[in-house]
């Protein structure tokens, strides 16, 4: 298949999905959406000739492969699932979607770059791993692996190598002609990836949103709860080997009746990580 073709189909290797049922607010089990992670591609699987011949054509394609994938489904007369199309609620979502920042790091000078001087809209996001949903109604993506993707010039700085951001990328080889995932040419670009994005999966035309109060790592997965005080509370894990367990409290409470106030919940609260102590006890 072409590179244009790959933009409209599902991307390789699904992690976390999720269902959705429809209408908004049902408890439907026979029609619904499907929300799902892309979380890295394979060469090999991908493209006739490999890695031979690599071009930025064969970098659009890896690229369009990532990502998450929103489809409808809904059970025939048999009981038997079906994808539905067309649909109005399919879409693709991939390294190169333009998405909003939120939260204390959106405007930060780390997030500039010559593409985006105010440091506000990223283009994608990739390595989705785990995933989580809220109670509105939207899907929490996490971006994993980022790091594996971005290459340095030199020698890493001490912010790359906390991150795992090497000299060298022999699997998907974007920074040898994208060159804002080369750190030695956008330094900043690495910095608007390694978050939890919120998607709607409702609404086609939505912007995702990347919540950068839930804090930047190698997100694995988002789960959400209301405390009995009605604010939100997001667990979070890094799956980087020797690190840590988080959990987000939202400022806000919870509405149950306002979908859109609660979509701003994940944009402002307080990040904890959780203190293991030898005797089997911990804190916040």
């Amino acid at each position: 298949n072409t590179t244009l073709e790959q933009a409209g189909q599902a991307g390789m290797h699904h992690d976390g999905i999720a269902y959705f049922p429809l209408p908004l607010g049902s408890n439907n089990n026979q029609h619904g959406l499907l929300a799902m992670n892309h979380e890295y591609v394979d060469n090999g699987l991908l493209f006739p000739d490999g890695d031979a011949n690599w071009d930025m054509n064969k970098i659009r394609k890896s690229q369009n492969a990532m990502g998450v994938s929103v489809i409808e489904v809904q059970k025939d007369g048999q009981g038997a699932w079906q994808v539905v199309r067309p649909s109005a609620y399919a879409r693709r979502i991939t390294p190169t979607t333009p998405m909003h920042l939120s939260g204390p790091a959106r405007g930060h000078d780390l997030m500039k770059t010559r593409a985006d001087p105010r440091g506000e809209v990223v283009l994608g996001t990739m390595q989705n791993c785990a995933n989580g949903q809220t109670p509105w109604g939207t899907y929490l993506t996490c971006e994993e692996n980022w790091a594996d993707i971005f290459t340095t010039q030199g020698i890493p700085n001490d912010l790359e190598k906390r991150y795992g951001i090497g000299t060298k990328d022999e699997t998907y080889r974007w920074s040898e002609q994208d060159f804002r995932f080369d750190t030695g040419l956008t330094p900043n670009e690495a910095n608007r990836f390694g978050w939890v994005v919120e998607i709607d999966p409702h609404n086609p035309l939505s912007t995702p949103v990347k919540h950068t109060a839930l804090g930047r790592s190698k997100h694995e997965g988002a789960t959400v709860a209301i405390a009995p005080n009605g604010q939100v509370v997001v667990y979070m894990g890094d799956d980087q080997k020797f690190e840590y367990i988080y959990k987000f409290v939202s400022a806000a409470t919870y509405q149950p009746n306002n979908r859109a106030a609660n979509m701003r919940l994940l944009a402002e609260g307080t990040l904890y990580v959780a203190r293991f102590d030898e005797n089997g006890k911990g804190s916040w």
